[in-house]
């Protein structure tokens, strides 16, 4: 089959939707199908790879993403259809006035099939309702639609009456296994205690760097020896946030095989985030890895965090509470065995958001797309 697939934000600025685009081309490719990517940017950064021009900053939903919502970018995705002779489209994100809502509209005056992933949760729908009718005429015509959550779905239910089935985000489960375990650790010196571990962008308030800074000086008068390692963009403002503290060290971004070291180093695993969250990737890495998780009570993570008979496998505390968030962490660190063993389980239950799981089903809802089985909202 010939793939082509387009998501709205720009190639330049890394984030989740955009791994989540390559890691899928990927998989997709590896059972012999033919795949094309559309998105903003300068420049491509990979092969099968075609760029609508540089994005434009746009805050929304917590969080600032670079969209290209220009008549140039339109042009390119209405070229990027007409050359590629897709037998099928999908569009990331189609609502984002960006290269996936161009790339929908270019397919669908083609007469090409359309399969949509929804990746957003809004906690609070209110002034979008004003978009439902405008939204629900530009989303016409998609033959499969996808949430990467329940909270996904829960969105798009709410906001434009779509039902989606519910296709998780996909993880390299093996790359995180303890066999494969890369052999050198980015942040631990020899005969030091605890490592807690946070993920993440820190200069973005809803991933909660500000609360588990304040949680930080609790953990650490209990436990001396812990250390706090915290990587991902926003070094500086992490160095800000702890600069009142001791016990901690801040790496900036990483390479995927440091990230995968320093999770499997991890004694605590820790997402303090405030909202704002769609499913939870990061600690569906924690997981693979082995880690202990402590996260924010938020819909999204415990989802993630529960098995199928209920159990939930980490610590789900108070949102915005540094207070609750210092007790789970010493929790763990006064007794690691329930959180170790709960971590184990959940090396297992990880393996539904394994790549090899993920694409075939959305392989499924190509040919459900290709087959011109309707999704209930389309």
């Amino acid at each position: 089959m010939r793939i082509g697939i387009a998501h709205p934000y720009d190639v330049g600025t890394p984030g989740g939707v955009d791994a989540h685009v390559r890691q899928l081309a990927a998989a997709l490719r590896g059972g012999g199908h033919e795949v094309e990517i559309l998105a903003p940017g300068r420049a491509p950064v990979g092969t099968h790879e075609t760029v609508t021009g540089p994005g434009v900053r746009f805050g929304f939903n917590g969080s600032v993403a670079r969209l290209s919502p220009t008549p140039a970018a339109a042009r390119r995705a209405a070229r990027w259809v007409r050359d590629g002779r897709f037998d099928v489209v999908h569009v990331h994100e189609p609502s984002s006035p960006s290269a996936s809502a161009f790339a929908l509209r270019a397919a669908r005056a083609a007469g090409v099939p359309v399969v949509a992933t929804f990746h957003a949760a809004i906690d609070r729908i209110g002034l979008l309702r004003a978009l439902r009718a405008p939204l629900r005429r530009h989303l016409r015509g998609i033959g499969a639609s996808i949430a990467v959550s329940r909270e996904a779905a829960r969105t798009q239910r709410e906001w434009l009456g779509r039902e989606c089935e519910i296709i998780p985000n996909g993880v390299d489960i093996g790359a995180f296994a303890a066999d494969t375990r890369p052999e050198r650790d980015p942040g631990r010196g020899a005969g030091t205690g605890p490592t807690v571990v946070f993920l993440g962008r820190a200069d973005e308030e809803r991933k909660g760097m500000a609360h588990l800074a304040a949680a930080w000086p609790t953990v650490r008068a209990r436990h001396p020896d812990a250390r706090l390692v915290v990587a991902g963009p926003g070094a500086d403002a992490a160095r800000r946030l702890l600069g009142h503290t001791d016990g901690w060290s801040v790496l900036g971004r990483i390479s995927e095989h440091d990230k995968v070291a320093l999770l499997r180093d991890a004694d605590v695993f820790v997402a303090p985030h405030t909202g704002g969250e769609s499913f939870g990737i990061v600690l569906v890495e924690a997981m693979a890895a082995g880690a202990p998780v402590v996260a924010s009570d938020l819909p999204a993570f415990a989802d993630v965090l529960t098995d199928d008979d209920g159990e939930v496998l980490g610590a789900l505390v108070p949102r915005g509470r540094p207070e609750a968030l210092a007790e789970a962490i010493n929790r763990v660190l006064d007794d690691p065995g329930p959180a170790v063993h709960a971590a184990a389980l959940a090396v297992g239950h990880v393996a539904r958001f394994d790549w090899s799981v993920v694409a075939a089903r959305v392989e499924d809802s190509y040919r459900r797309a290709t087959g011109s089985v309707g999704c209930s909202g389309a």
